[in-house]
């Protein structure tokens, strides 16, 4: 089993990033978080990196039931979705998929809330 989802975009990294967090909030992703990888490896690191972008993206109804059936959860939130430069004008979104990553967690109600929220992610990354 893969633990993400992903897909090819022909655009500029800028306009991929608006893209993405539109397609998130038509599924009812909130963006909590964005993270420069590119602009962090540099100032930490001072290494140049390729544009790189983590969105933490939330649903918060889907949110709201998973910390409550399971109150350590929030350690595994929000979903991460990975926006990065491949190449000219390509760009590689990767979504996380929510089975794999709570399938350590021996919890039936998260199951059935992963399984809700898998299908609205891959709908997502697949409608890029």
């Amino acid at each position: 089993m893969s633990y993400y989802f992903a897909k090819t975009l022909q655009m500029p990294f800028d306009q991929a990033i608006q893209h993405v967090t539109d397609a998130l909030a038509s599924k009812g992703f909130g963006v909590l978080t964005t993270i420069d990888v590119r602009a962090t490896m540099k100032k930490k690191l001072d290494v140049d990196f390729r544009p790189y972008t983590i969105l933490g993206a939330c649903n918060p109804q889907f949110a709201h039931k998973a910390l409550q059936a399971e109150n350590k959860i929030g350690t595994m939130l929000p979903c991460n979705v990975i926006v990065q430069e491949i190449g000219k004008d390509q760009v590689e979104v990767s979504a996380v998929d929510p089975v794999a990553s709570m399938m350590a967690i021996k919890n039936p109600k998260l199951e059935s809330i992963a399984g809700d929220v898998r299908g609205m992610l891959k709908q997502m990354v697949a409608g890029l």
